[in-house]
């Protein structure tokens, strides 16, 4: 993607200098004309002199070289759609920890579980927490406990400066 055409007023600022010094211009003048260090105008003429016009052309930050190839990066949807079972997880709840592993074992590359997360809301899809609960877990008795015992709890202090130890 690269930078966004914005960026390339600083492009056009080192053409303009290029030129400036081409009608014959001081550096000095050129600096004070572009709002820029008399160094940085010095560079640019020397990058001009070396290179010609095109040394004076943006370049796009290269950024770190992609680990997954590009159909490697379209197989991930695949994979989803299989399901998180299908890998030997519980359930069915796809989350970054669960992807980063998978992706370590289908295509032999690491990645941190925060990046799969970047990675697969760059494709439109979304990585969920799954629910864990305790196997052992009484729903009757949760529910008999928030009927009853946590309203007694919850209760605030009736009277002015009377204080609560919740």
């Amino acid at each position: 993607m690269g930078a966004p055409r914005k960026a390339d007023w600083r492009e056009e600022r080192r053409k303009r200098a290029w030129v400036l010094k081409h009608e014959g211009w001081k550096q000095k003048d050129i600096a004070v004309a572009l709002g820029v260090s008399e160094g940085a105008v010095s560079q640019w003429i020397k990058q001009g002199r070396e290179g010609g016009e095109k040394a004076l052309k943006a370049h796009p930050a290269k950024g770190a070289t992609p680990r997954l190839t590009a159909e490697q990066k379209a197989r991930i949807p695949t994979l989803l759609v299989k399901g998180a079972s299908a890998y030997g997880f519980v359930g069915e709840v796809w989350n970054s920890r669960r992807l980063a592993q998978v992706i370590k074992r289908e295509f032999k590359v690491s990645y941190h579980p925060d990046h799969c997360g970047r990675l697969v809301r760059e494709m439109g899809y979304s990585i969920q927490k799954p629910v864990e609960r305790a196997t052992q877990r009484n729903e009757e008795a949760i529910e008999d406990w928030k009927e009853h015992e946590w309203p007694a709890l919850k209760k605030k202090p009736h009277k002015k400066g009377e204080r609560s130890f919740l």
